[in-house]
This record gives structure tokens, sequence and C-alpha cells, in this order.
């Protein structure tokens, strides 16, 4: 019974193992898919005007920069609103010292007095969405640094009236804490890897980044305008999906954004990964299920203590690692330009080791912390928990 037992789990373990080389062979297809297709890629030669969305919430790393990045495109005409909730939000001044820095560009500061639903960002959206001057409209978070080519390389798909949204990747700028080092190199090698993975599958994206969403007016009224999504958490990948749901293509763009990550203590880091986990299981189902065989390391190491050590299971780990390495760090340096992980090698095991323990307790959960708040998530939608009730 025990020698059973024990082959049962190495066969569990081994097939864990060997999907999870499957799923980085189909991660280096995306990649190399993702690299052809950029380099195809030419900015655009239509520039059509363009409005551009950043609701605000308190002063992120890095904020100043990132505004000023949006005011110095090579771009001849686009619109920048900012949208606050609170009249005594910290970034207020910071959009006045841009108005004052920058007076040939057209930036607006609306204060959104309404709370339309349990997503203030989009509740924000709702009511800075008639400042808008054109068609072209883009949405991306306040925390992002772009290149100066930026909208020329992100309109260009949108020439085609078959696409109905543009999106890209991001690297994360990582504070020195370990919480924010983590984050930033599961970004690079986890999920950008992820992305292109269900990019290279599907023929295309079916979800948006939060990073950037660049759609016409029109598409957005067709799906009911940002009202419908104003109580779900995953509001960008809400968005894409809808829009792909009516025939429209999502293109991911050949640009990569910054994204400047916070100092992330311990705690405030797994806090910020339970809620992703919970949000990708939420939005996701089957695809949260599929995610148990990415998991290569922690499987691979399983296979070497059941298998208590045989050569096998040790040439299994050896590939594995290989695998894992090469992936990672491929996608890192060839698709996002990004050498940080490179310093912060030594934190990829700690990240896949605790990546399934992250899995489960995603699972199994629908609490969030959020900005301060507490919610329960259930089918992408948010409930606020009141203080009292809040653990």
């Amino acid at each position: 019974m025990h020698l059973t037992i024990t082959i049962a789990l190495e066969v569990v373990t081994a097939t864990g193992t060997v999907a999870s080389l499957f799923y980085y062979a189909l991660s280096t297809a995306g990649l190399v898919s993702f690299l052809r297709a950029r380099r195809q890629t030419a900015p655009a030669t239509q520039l059509p005007p363009i409005s551009i969305l950043k609701p605000l919430k308190g002063v992120d790393p890095q904020i100043w920069e990132s505004f000023v990045s949006h005011c110095e495109q090579d771009y001849p005409q686009l619109q920048l609103i900012f949208g606050v909730s609170d009249p005594d939000d910290p970034a207020i001044p910071l959009v006045h010292k841009l108005q004052n820095q920058f007076p040939t560009r057209q930036i607006d500061l609306l204060e959104c007095h309404q709370i339309l639903g349990t997503n203030v960002k989009v509740s924000n959206l709702v009511q800075m969405l008639p400042a808008a001057r054109h068609e072209i409209l883009l949405v991306n978070d306040s925390d992002i640094r772009v290149p100066r080519d930026y909208l020329r390389r992100v309109v260009a798909p949108l020439a085609d009236w078959n696409v109905g949204l543009v999106t890209c990747l991001y690297r994360g700028i990582a504070a020195k804490t370990l919480g924010s080092r983590l984050e930033a190199i599961g970004i690079a090698t986890d999920f950008v890897p992820g992305v292109l993975s269900a990019r290279f599958l599907e023929k295309g994206v079916r979800f948006a980044l939060g990073s950037t969403m660049a759609f016409r007016h029109n598409d957005l009224a067709a799906i009911g305008g940002f009202e419908v999504l104003l109580e779900y958490l995953a509001d960008d990948y809400e968005l894409g999906s809808r829009i792909a749901a009516r025939g429209k293509k999502l293109e991911l763009s050949s640009i990569v954004v910054d994204t400047f990550l916070p100092a992330y203590s311990a705690s405030e880091f797994l806090d910020h990964q339970l809620r992703w986990w919970r949000t990708i299981r939420d939005a996701r189902r089957g695809g949260y299920i599929g995610l148990l065989f990415t998991f290569g390391l922690p499987w691979a190491l399983a296979t070497v203590i059941v298998a208590r050590g045989a050569a096998w299971a040790w040439l299994l780990f050896a590939i594995t690692v290989a695998a894992r390495l090469m992936v990672g760090l491929g996608t890192a340096l060839k698709a996002l330009e990004d050498r940080q992980p490179l310093s912060s090698i030594f934190l990829l095991p700690v990240r896949d080791l605790l990546a399934p323990l992250l899995w489960v307790a995603g699972l199994v959960g629908n609490r969030i912390h959020w900005r301060g708040e507490e919610f329960c998530l259930k089918n992408g939608r948010l409930t606020r928990i009141p203080q009292e009730q809040s653990r």
C-alpha cells in the first residue's frame, strides 16, 4: 500500500512538472510571436486627436514624472483629463503645477463629487467622460510613465476599424523593499509570460490591462459606457472582454510602459497578491484552474521529495529550472527590455514557492483589501464591507 501511494504521488508530481514544461514552451511561443509582431508594427501615420482620462487618488511613486511624460508626447493634439473624488486630494497641486508648466497642452482637472458605484475609479471615469472632446479615448493608471512615441504606437492599430481596443505590457519598477522587488520580478517572469501565452493561444488578447486602454467613444457607448463597470474590481478586464464580445479585435501594442511600484512591506505584498489571485479566479475561473500547471519549480521540487532524490527526479528538476529561467529572463529582457530581474534572480525561487500557497488562498476566500478598504468579491462585483464588520 505504501509503495502504491508513493508511486501515485510520483506520477502526480511528475505530471504537474511536465505540464509546467509544456506551459513554458507555450510561453516561449507567445514571446516569439509577440516579438515578430512588434518588428512588423510601425508608428501611426494618421494622428487623430485623443483624450486621455486619468482618474487620481493620492500620490503614487514618481507620479510627477509620469504626468510629465504624457505632456512631452510627440503627438500634435491631445487632451489630458484628470479626475479626483476628494477635493483635498494631494495630487491636485501636481496637476495645477503641470498646467502651469505646459500651458500649450490642454489639461483639465475635474472634481467628481458623486460616488456612483463601488469602484470609485470607474465612478470618476463616468463623470470625466463628458469633458472628453475627442472620439479616441485612452485610459491609463496614474503611475504610468510612457516614452515619447507612446501615443503614436498605441493609436496605430486603431486605424483598422475592426480593432476595438489597444492595450500594452508594462514593466514594474521596484522600490527598495523586499515586497516591491518580489512584485516586480513576478510581473516580468510570471504575469507577462501569462499574457503572451493567452495572446498566442487565443490568436489575440481578449482582455485589457490597466496600463493602457485606447478605444473609440463609439465602442465604449456600444457596451453601455463606463456605467456597466461601476461595481467591478477588474474594470480593465471587463472593458476589454465586453468590447471583444461584440466582435471587435483587441491588440497588444508594441510599446511597453513603466509602472512604479510602492515600497510594499511583506504584509502589503501578500495583501496585493491575494487581491490579484482572487480577481483572476473571479474573472477567469477556467484559467485559474489552469494556473496549477504553471508552477514548475514547486512541482519539480515535490517530485524530488516524493521520489526520494532519484536520479530521474533530479534530472527533471534541472530541466525545469533551466526552462523557468529561460522563459522568465527571456521575457523580461526581450519583451520588456527590463534588466531588473537579473539583479533579483535570487528572489525567483521565493516567488515561485509562494505561488501555490497564494493560489490556494485565492481559491477559498472572497475578501480583498483595496485602497484602505475591505470588500467582498463575487462574480467580479464588489460589495463594500462596513468598517465595523471588517476583521
